[in-house]
């Protein structure tokens, strides 16, 4: 939906740059051309935006409703091979993430979570290869916003529906590039 209204901005402002404006008298001929050459920058940077910058995260994306009732992890920790641990991570923030209120030791799961959150990053941020990698760097975002979100209203507070969506939006994206290898 975002990316037909780009389109449809960028072709109005295509079409307002070559319409056909009344001549006006002037001293100065250097006024119009600049005109000309502002429209057509415009029209060209929004064009060029949406198809370089294409919209990630736009697909839409199914929420799944909050659970209280789930299975407890016990595979907690890295084991320093990082696709594994990528992979592990994101399935625990996916089960974190899904948690609603009065959900059975959701404080634990928090402070769990929180700790192999802190220990994958402190860990594979150091390694040019690792950090370099889109899944990192999307898997990173997401734990800035699950860590950010338990820090401001603790580990007993379920994520908003707006941040949820968010975040898995995000996790798909991250499986997408584990998949690939990247």
């Amino acid at each position: 939906m975002k990316t037909v209204i780009l389109l449809l901005a960028s072709c109005v402002v295509t079409t307002t740059a070559f319409s056909p404006a009344p001549m006006q008298m002037s001293a100065s001929s250097s006024n119009g051309r600049r005109d000309f050459f502002k429209k057509v920058g415009t029209a060209g940077v929004t064009s060029a935006a949406g198809v370089l910058f294409p919209l990630i995260a736009s697909a839409e994306i199914d929420v799944p409703a909050q659970i209280t009732e789930y299975e407890f992890p016990d595979d907690w920790g890295i084991s320093f091979n990082y696709d594994e641990d990528a992979a592990k991570v994101r399935k625990h923030m996916v089960i974190a993430t899904g948690l609603g209120k009065g959900a059975n030791e959701m404080e634990r799961f928090g402070k769990n979570m929180k700790k192999e959150m802190v220990d994958f990053v402190s860990y594979y941020r150091r390694f040019p290869k690792v950090a370099g990698k889109p899944s990192f760097s999307t898997l990173y975002t997401s734990i800035n916003v699950l860590a950010g979100h338990y820090t401001s209203y603790g580990f007993k507070y379920p994520l908003p529906e707006k941040r949820r969506k968010r975040l898995y939006q995000e996790y798909a994206e991250i499986q997408k590039s584990l998949k690939r290898g990247r």
